[in-house]
């Protein structure tokens, strides 16, 4: 056991060994470096190895496995040989030779190869931390024999070995930052920080300390917390706003041989209410205006402004006004664009009375200076009041008179008086009326003295008030005017009689008793006294034998019967007058003539017929049933009317028996020939208007001897009508007629004449005729008489025959 503890402080003082090389050699040349490592690393992996066979010897039974250290390679190495990262081994190496050793992982093959006899690792390629600190590898051991793994696959990782390859960086530069002026030392203005890719954990390459290349000796910097501060106190934001420094980042802590990064930094000074506003127009801060009095209200009439070498919020003023303006007339606002002083007008101006005014105006910060006090200036306006030609003023704006109602024409009313007040201008001249307010032309005024007078009568029941607009204007200047409203009161006087306000019907029930209230009534005055309405009513004869009122003593009355028999068949209509007396002074009274109808009622006073009713309804019926019963009997007539015409109305036959029915059409020509009989035609207009001519269907009595085939016509008749159809559905027609007479029957026909060369009309339909005519010369007549010439043709043969 001690054997072993002894060994076990051997491996304990190998690893310290080990760390104390690598902080040498962190230190030393590269080429030094790499020939240490690999003496270290061969002399730790022949002591492993030795202590491995030793501990065979001791303990007989311990489990074979991989025996090596952790590996590094060094970044950035290049040399004419691969770098020997290690070596691996087993303790199967001691007894057993045939072993391969095989690499695989990040790397394995393009970056690490592995001397399959020997185990030794090598770096092919430079590496770089940065981009790959360390790498994972699997390791196996084989039987070259069998191709069987001894030991199994492990894990193992090499670690790139950092060395200071990259510079400081500042990253998001140039910066900015700012730090109120007037800043005490020290004040912290902002902090910029840099950053290096090497590895912190590992020797002084990522090690920073900072300092100042330029913008002393106003600002420093904390060399190892990168803050920036104020090193330099009073600094003014109005003699300079901003400031450049130039920042150094170095590694190494500091030392030669590190590398370095640097970046700018604009530090602005902002502003501090440091500065009070300040007047500009000299050392006494005069200002003059000259107002004119004639100056609207709300008007600018000047301004000042108060500099202040301040910026933003800390350069606005407020303006106000401290003394000379004991009448409250002007006021003074702030201008929130250009900071002036604006002065405007609150009351108008008055050159007469006042011509000069000195202002005191102050113009005061809106915020607070650093100290707390507030900053303010003072100034003085002088303001001279400028004379103008003001239009004429009248004494009131607006002038209340009273006239009563009906007073005689030219009645003066009131007195309107207006005066021009300027000083230097005298020249006021006339009054007078704005009749777009008068459109009646009720009031006149007088031009010189302004006295107001009737020009119409005014009734206070159509206007009580009436609102006219008076002028004054100067003769000088025509554009001088001013205006004044004039109120007139129309006051009343008694000129109206009270009347009851409608003349409507009373109903008075049939049933009615002795002293029944028929209506209360009310009469209306369209007077308004003051002391209110007091109406006396009397009946226009005191004997009435049907009627009596009585007073209510609130200026109304009741209207009561005096008898229960009142009869519609006997009496329907009564009038009642009544005078109704006001107590106005004089008094006026009228009469109203009340009408009232008996009606017949139901039980309890309901009103059921008046008028005609009760002698058009003795049973009772209502006006409704009434109405319904003339529905019912107007319906039944319209029905009867209905079919009675119905009833007459039938389709005529198509041959009508009368003798009287002669059938000719008389056609005049202007040449010599023959009387009616030889002009006998038909009418043509009939089968081109077929839809307005209800002409009659042909014969159908008399069968003609020779058939012919129709043909269908190719062209349409005149104005679109074809006369082939409409012969087609006459036809029809006459054949489904059921009033149609059959072909054998009689038809009487009218009497054409004789002495005619033609002869009768039914020489064309049979074949016996007393006439000689020849009538063979239709044929030569061309296409259109071809017909006709067949149908004489067989006419004369039947004769022969």
């Amino acid at each position: 056991m001690a054997k072993r503890r002894e060994e076990l402080q051997r491996d304990v003082w190998a690893g310290w060994l080990f760390l104390v090389w690598i902080t040498c050699c962190s230190a030393a040349p590269i080429s030094n470096q790499s020939q240490s490592l690999q003496s270290l690393r061969t002399t730790s992996t022949a002591a492993l190895r030795t202590r491995a066979v030793e501990g065979q010897k001791i303990l007989s039974r311990a489990k074979r496995g991989w025996v090596w250290n952790q590996m590094f390679v060094l970044e950035e190495f290049t040399g004419p040989d691969p770098i020997l990262v290690g070596r691996l081994h087993t303790d199967l190496s001691v007894s057993d030779r045939n072993l391969r050793y095989e690499l695989s992982g990040e790397g394995a093959g393009t970056i690490f190869v592995i001397n399959e006899n020997t185990g030794d690792i090598h770096a092919m390629k430079r590496l770089d931390r940065e981009e790959k600190a360390e790498y994972t590898l699997t390791a196996r051991v084989i039987n070259k024999d069998t191709n069987q793994s001894l030991e199994s696959p492990s894990q193992f990782i090499i670690k790139v070995q950092d060395i200071n390859d990259n510079p400081p960086q500042f990253i998001g530069g140039p910066f900015r930052g700012s730090v109120p002026e007037m800043s005490p030392v020290g004040t912290s203005v902002m902090r910029v920080t840099a950053t290096d890719a090497d590895d912190p954990g590992y020797g002084n390459s990522a090690k920073l300390v900072y300092s100042i290349l330029e913008g002393q000796p106003y600002f420093s910097i904390d060399q190892y917390d990168a803050i920036i501060k104020v090193a330099l106190a009073g600094m003014d934001r109005e003699m300079r706003e901003e400031y450049l420094v130039v920042i150094q980042a170095r590694d190494m802590g500091g030392h030669m041989g590190g590398m370095s990064g640097t970046t700018t930094v604009t530090v602005t000074l902002t502003d501090i209410n440091d500065n009070p506003p300040k007047f500009t127009k000299g050392e006494q801060s005069l200002y003059e205006f000259t107002i004119p009095e004639d100056l609207g209200i709300g008007k600018p009439g000047g301004k000042v402004k108060a500099n202040d070498r301040d910026t933003g919020e800390n350069a606005k003023s407020t303006y106000r006004i401290i003394g000379g303006d004991e009448r409250d007339i002007f006021e003074i606002v702030t201008d929130t664009q250009t900071q002036e002083g604006v002065l405007t007008l609150k009351k108008a101006l008055d050159f007469e009375s006042k011509k000069y005014y000195n202002l005191t105006v102050v113009a005061t910060n809106v915020q607070s200076s650093t100290t707390g006090s507030t900053f303010m200036d003072q100034a003085t306006i002088k303001i001279i009041v400028e004379d103008a030609d003001e239009p004429p003023v009248f004494s009131k704006s607006t002038y209340v008179f009273d006239v009563h109602e009906n007073a005689p024409v030219n009645t003066i009313i009131g007195t309107v008086m207006a005066r021009d007040q300027d000083f230097c201008f005298s020249s006021f001249g006339r009054y007078s009326i704005d009749r777009h307010t008068d459109l009646e032309r009720q009031f006149n005024i007088h031009v010189d003295d302004g006295r107001i007078t009737l020009a119409k009568p005014l009734d206070r029941e159509a206007d009580t008030w009436h609102n006219i607009t008076v002028t004054a204007t100067e003769i000088r200047n025509h554009s001088q005017i001013s205006r004044a409203i004039v109120a007139v009161r129309v006051l009343d006087i008694n000129d109206n009689a009270p009347e009851f306000p409608v003349n409507e019907e009373l109903f008075l029930c049939e049933n009615g008793k002795p002293g029944q209230v028929i209506e209360t009534i009310s009469a209306v005055d369209r007077d308004n006294p003051a002391q209110g309405h007091t109406f006396h009513y009397r009946l226009d004869t005191p004997t009435n034998p049907n009627f009596t009122i009585k007073n209510n003593l609130d200026n109304s009355i009741s209207i009561l019967t005096k008898h229960d028999y009142f009869r519609r068949q006997k009496q329907e209509m009564y009038f009642l007058p009544i005078i109704v007396t006001d107590d106005g002074d004089p008094p006026l009274s009228s009469t109203n003539t009340l009408t009232i109808r008996v009606c017949g009622c139901s039980k309890d006073g309901t009103v059921q017929s008046c008028n005609v009713e009760a002698f058009v309804l003795p049973i009772g019926l209502s006006m409704g049933a009434l109405i319904a019963i003339l529905a019912c009997i107007i319906l039944l007539l319209v029905i009867v009317v209905l079919f009675v015409t119905l009833r007459r109305h039938k389709n005529e036959p198509l041959i009508i028996k009368d003798d009287e029915d002669v059938r000719e059409n008389i056609i005049r020509y202007d040449d010599e020939g023959g009387g009616e009989e030889d002009t006998e035609a038909f009418d043509i207009a009939t089968l081109q208007n077929p839809d307005g001519i209800n002409g009659f269907l042909p014969r159908k009595d008399i069968k003609p001897d020779l058939q012919f085939m129709p043909r269908q016509g190719h062209h349409s008749g005149p104005n679109g009508v074809d006369v082939d159809e409409f012969i087609n559905v006459r036809l029809h027609e006459a054949d489904n007629d059921p009033t149609a007479p059959p072909y054998d029957s009689i038809q009487i026909y009218g009497y054409e004449g004789r002495g005619s060369i033609a002869g009768s009309l039914s020489s064309l339909e049979t074949a016996s005729s007393d006439s000689d005519q020849n009538y063979d010369y239709l044929r030569d007549w061309g296409p259109h008489f071809r017909r006709l010439g067949e149908l004489y043709s067989v006419g004369e043969s039947d004769k022969e025959t």
